[in-house]
C-alpha cells in the first residue's frame, strides 16, 4: 500500500512540481487570445453590438458595448503577457456573468446547461487567475520581481 502511495500520489507531486509554471500560463493564453480577437471584432462591428446589448435588455447599451468590447480587447491583451493578472481577472469575471445573465439564461433549463456554457467556464478560469495569480512566465512576475528585489517570488504570488 505504501508503495501504491508513492508511486501514484508523491512521485505524481514531484513530477507535476516541475511544471506548476505551464498551468497559469497554459490558462492566460488560451483567455487572453480569445478575448482579444473577441474584444477586436467586436469593435469593428460596434454598431451591431449595440443593438446586441439592446436586445438583451442591457442598460445604456452605446456606452456598454464599446466599454465591453474594449475591456474583452485589452483585458485578453493583458492576459495574454500576464500584466495586472490579478487586477483584470475581476472585470473579466463579471463581464462573463453579466453575458449569461443577459444572453444565455432563457436557455437555462437545468445545472448541466448553465455549467455547459463557455461563459462559465471562462469565468471559471478568470476566477483561478485572479485567486493563482499569473505563474513565473509573466510580466507580473518581473515587474514585481524589480519592485521587490528582497522577497521571494512565492511571497507576492506571481
Amino acid at each position: 500500500m505504501n508503495a501504491f502511495a508513492t508511486v501514484f500520489y508523491d512521485w505524481s507531486r514531484v513530477v507535476a512540481g516541475y511544471f506548476t509554471w505551464a498551468g497559469p500560463l497554459a490558462v492566460r493564453i488560451v483567455v487572453g487570445w480569445v478575448f482579444l480577437w473577441s474584444g477586436l471584432g467586436k469593435l469593428h462591428i460596434l454598431p451591431r453590438m449595440i443593438e446586441n446589448f439592446r436586445g438583451w435588455g442591457i442598460p445604456a447599451p452605446e456606452v456598454l458595448a464599446p466599454f465591453v468590447s474594449g475591456m474583452e480587447f485589452v483585458g485578453g491583451l493583458l492576459l495574454l503577457v500576464g500584466l495586472l493578472t490579478r487586477f483584470i481577472a475581476v472585470p473579466m469575471m463579471i463581464i462573463m456573468v453579466v453575458a449569461i445573465a443577459s444572453a444565455k439564461w432563457a436557455d437555462v433549463d437545468s445545472l448541466e446547461t448553465l455549467l455547459g456554457f463557455e461563459e462559465v467556464s471562462y469565468f471559471v478560469m478568470f476566477a483561478w487567475l485572479g485567486i493563482a495569480g499569473p505563474g513565473p512566465v509573466s510580466l507580473d512576475h518581473f515587474v514585481l520581481r524589480l519592485l521587490r528585489p528582497n522577497r521571494k517570488p512565492a511571497e507576492y504570488g506571481a
